[in-house]
């Protein structure tokens, strides 16, 4: 085996999630101090938390190391905590949609849409570092000792194909999207 670990790159993705998070907690203090938002760092925020942490990060979580731990004899308490962290997944996209839904409103002129993007920027803020707590201590390290070492190496290549794909998925989608609303 390489001596890299599924585990490494994932995790390597949730510093890169924190230091968003990072910058939407200053964004909160800014918001709380100057009572305004700034919508297009609000935007470029959710664009991350879509993109990035979401169908990239959650992505090789769910479409290729849950899938695969699908097929293992795990036990109940990991089991678990795999349920829990799709929930999470889940949770976190309906969250973002708060947000985005709330900026649009008050980029539209609703003030009172601005305590709404405080919740849910306070939110976001709280719910990432306990999932990502949950998935670096409890999770990462014992469900990959299911694995074959050949296995991980098929992991971290279908992660590295994943990545690949990615941002043609993206941008194929905008111009379908640009496609239709032109048409």
């Amino acid at each position: 085996m390489s001596g890299r670990s599924p585990a490494g790159p994932l995790m390597a993705e949730h510093r890169v999630i924190e230091r968003m998070l990072a910058i939407l907690e200053d964004q909160l203090g800014v918001m709380i101090e100057t009572h305004a938002a700034d919508p297009a760092v609000i935007d470029t925020a959710v664009d991350f938390i879509r993109t990035y942490a979401d169908r990239c990060h959650h992505g090789k979580e769910e479409d290729i190391l849950f899938r695969r731990l699908e097929d293992k004899p795990l036990d109940d308490e990991l089991a678990e905590v795999m349920a829990e962290l799709v929930e999470d997944h889940v949770r976190g996209r309906s969250m973002t949609r708060s947000l985005h839904e709330a900026n649009t409103r008050y980029r539209a002129g609703d003030a009172a849409a601005l305590g709404e993007i405080e919740s849910c920027v306070r939110e976001l803020a709280e719910f990432y570092p306990a999932h990502i707590g949950k998935e670096d201590r409890h999770f990462f390290k014992p469900c990959l000792e299911y694995f074959t070492n050949a296995e991980k190496e098929a992991m971290l290549a279908d992660f590295d194909e994943f990545d690949r794909t990615l941002i043609h998925e993206k941008y194929r989608g905008i111009v379908e999207d640009l496609e239709r609303a032109t048409r």
